[in-house]
């Protein structure tokens, strides 16, 4: 006697419908207690959906793009001997969470009835990742590195695995990504651009610039074409979000005056870099989440503290690097920033002296601004931008006093980063950057 039992969609929560994004099964499978069945995906998480029941699939209801809610059948399956055929609570695991705040799916029971008609939504338009209507066969790749593909364009097909057993990992997605970006993919049509067959763009527009004056065509320095490649890179392919913030100075800025002072004789300039380099060394001990990097699905947290800083240099913007910065004094930092500013400006750097960073450091204030946008230099997962300092009025309960203010703006990785973690970490900065005292704490 045939025992059909239905799989239903369980409690998925706050969401009134979540998106089918991979099929793991066929017509056929034999398939386990707990054996992840489909993997959906709301706006915050992607997440796989289990049976309670073992037994072999008879028929597939649903198929990838069909938005589905609780109660939905997703499949009939014929019940081994050793199942049962009666409501059953339903664990669903989420293996990959793309917030922490996204909520886990809730218990449900799976009922023994025919599944209704099942209409078909809508496939996914042009600009969008091209699914294939079945995911069986399809590369190994997490429900979250499946997810990183969509959100670029990428088409898991046309990317190499380089994890266990040919696994893409996130970083197979980033190289197929630079390599396109790069002009390696064979995937542009003559168009339009494609990053892998996925984000289809409009060609860059082609002007005959000289129909509307005169013009002077230069070419782009060796250092700008290298910075702008590899910035074209982060830009797109890290979730930035960048907190904004201020630090009281007056004390500092005294403090600095002084040693400059002190240290004439000796030929030391001390700038603010100095101090922010010591804040920010601080800050990461503090917040070690911050000194790390992504390597797949892994977070690679390190124990040394190498703090790059953008010298701005006739030819472009280069990143030198402070290494075991936790480890040198403030007159140590300002002798070495000085030292490799100069030959970044005379091109002397080395390959060596621009690698390695934990986290990197873009100061404005000699030209000016409020606040910006740095770009986070990857494989860095934080950079911290710093503006003109300015004197502002503050109210100190009784008057108004003037206060020495320094715009910090604080961009993050958000797939690592969440907002609360970066605020906290700007907003200790400035606390140190107001009391240097608590350096020593």
């Amino acid at each position: 006697m045939s025992n059909l039992t239905a799989i239903e969609v369980p409690d998925i929560g706050d969401f009134d419908s979540v998106e089918v994004i991979e099929i793991l099964v066929k017509i056929g499978d034999a398939v386990k207690a707990e054996q992840s069945l489909i993997t959906v995906e709301s706006d915050k998480a992607s997440m796989e959906i289990p049976t309670a029941v073992a037994g072999v699939i008879k028929s597939i209801a649903v198929k990838v793009g069909d938005k589905i809610k609780k109660g939905s059948v997703m499949l009939q399956l014929e019940a081994s001997a050793a199942s049962s055929a009666a409501p059953v609570a339903v664990p669903v695991s989420v293996p990959a969470a793309v917030a922490s705040s996204a909520p886990a799916l809730a218990p449900a029971a799976v009922a023994a009835v025919a599944p209704p008609p099942v209409v078909a939504a809508p496939v996914p338009t042009a600009g969008k990742l091209d699914i294939p209507a079945s995911t069986v066969g399809l590369p190994h790749a997490s429900p979250s590195v499946r997810k990183f593909a969509r959100e670029l364009g990428v088409d898991l097909t046309l990317v190499k695995g380089s994890g266990n057993k040919q696994r893409i990992v996130q970083e197979d997605i980033q190289n197929f990504v630079k390599h396109a970006l790069a002009g390696g993919s064979s995937a542009a049509s003559a168009g339009s651009t494609s990053l892998g067959g996925g984000i289809d763009l409009l060609p860059w527009p082609k002007v005959d610039f000289t129909k509307f004056g005169s013009i002077t065509s230069k070419p782009l320095s060796r250092i700008k074409k290298i910075s702008g490649a590899n910035l074209h890179r982060n830009w797109v392919m890290i979730p930035h979000v960048t907190n904004n913030d201020e630090a009281n100075i007056t004390e500092l800025e005294s403090l600095r005056v002084t040693l400059n002072k002190e240290n004439e004789k000796a030929g030391i300039k001390v700038t603010m870099l100095a101090f922010l380099i010591k804040a920010v060394v601080a800050a990461l001990k503090k917040f070690p989440e911050f000194n790390a990097s992504l390597d797949g699905d892994n977070l690679i947290l390190k124990e040394y503290f190498h703090i790059g800083f953008a010298a701005d240099t006739p030819n472009g913007l280069v990143v030198p690097v402070i290494r075991d910065a936790d480890k040198k004094g403030i007159l140590e930092l300002a002798t070495e920033t000085n030292e490799l500013a100069k030959k970044a400006r005379d091109g002397k750097l080395s390959p060596a002296e621009m690698q390695g960073g934990c986290m990197s450091i873009s100061s404005l204030g000699g030209i000016g601004g409020t606040h910006f946008t740095p770009i986070i230099n990857a494989p860095e997962l934080a950079i911290l931008g710093v503006s003109r300092s300015y004197m502002k009025p503050v109210w100190d309960g009784k008057q108004f006093v003037p206060q020495l203010t320094l715009p910090l703006s604080l961009s993050y990785d958000h797939r690592v980063i969440d907002g609360a973690s970066g605020a906290r970490f700007n907003a200790y900065l400035g606390s140190l950057l107001a009391d240097f005292r608590r350096i020593a704490l």
